[in-house]
């Protein structure tokens, strides 16, 4: 009796299944993916993930113990030099089995099976994917839903509606007003103190052009009087000598 035996024996004797499985594993380490059958694809991941493993620690003993297995120096170098690097952070799981649908002929469910690191298309959708979920949330401040309504008071209340008002409606805006001018802090101070500063400023600068008119006005001396006046004094002295 078989029980607890779930081995897959593939209708082939040991000998058979071995040197089929060795073949095919040096098959997918050289070209990333081949198409089986899902048995054959099952069985051959169970045999070649071991082998991965092992290819992470790069000594002589591993690679001896996988050249036993796949006997082909070729894919051991490939195996140690480029599939180790690349499978290095991943702990485990480095095949994928694709289902393909049947077969014409025999209708054997087929499969394709890869390396799941060499599938450069899904591994670009699935960082595409973390940075959509990564995405940060932005939050709204509390206070920036406050200060909209003070200013719209305010522009209410600095600038006044040239829009006719309906007599009807009249109150109701007075009232809205005298609320929003509550609430407003600021208030317009009245410009007493400039039109004052204005007006003392306008009456020196009449003063100014009233005495630069008067200067202009008054007329020089004539030259014949000055003359004149220096002989008179010059006949005055010589009388008194």
């Amino acid at each position: 009796m078989r029980h607890r035996k779930k081995f897959n024996h593939l209708s082939r004797t040991s000998s058979h299944r071995k040197a089929m499985l060795s073949n095919m594993a040096t098959s997918l380490i050289l070209h990333k993916r081949i198409t089986t059958t899902t048995a054959k694809a099952k069985a051959l991941r169970s045999y070649v993930e071991p082998l991965i493993t092992r290819s992470k620690e790069d000594t002589t003993h591993s690679r001896r113990m996988v050249f036993s297995y796949l006997q082909s120096k070729e894919a051991v170098t490939e195996l140690f030099r480029e599939v180790s690097t690349k499978v290095a952070e991943r702990p485990g799981g480095y095949t994928r089995i694709i289902k393909t649908g049947n077969r014409l002929g025999d209708n054997a469910d087929m499969c394709l099976i890869e390396l799941v690191d060499y599938n450069e298309h899904l591994l670009a959708s699935s960082a595409d994917a973390e940075k959509k979920t990564t995405g940060r949330r932005r939050r709204r401040k509390s206070g920036g839903a406050k200060e909209q309504p003070e200013a719209k008071v305010q522009q209410k209340v600095t600038q006044p509606s040239t829009e006719e008002v309906k007599p009807a409606e009249k109150e109701a805006v007075v009232e809205t007003e005298e609320v929003a001018v509550e609430n407003v802090t600021e208030v317009e101070t009245p410009k007493v103190e400039e039109t004052k500063v204005e007006t003392e400023v306008a009456a020196t600068e009449e003063e100014k052009t009233e005495v630069v008119a008067t200067k202009e006005e008054k007329p020089e001396p004539e030259a014949g009087k000055a003359d004149e006046d220096d002989k008179a004094s010059d006949d005055n002295t010589e009388k008194k000598a």
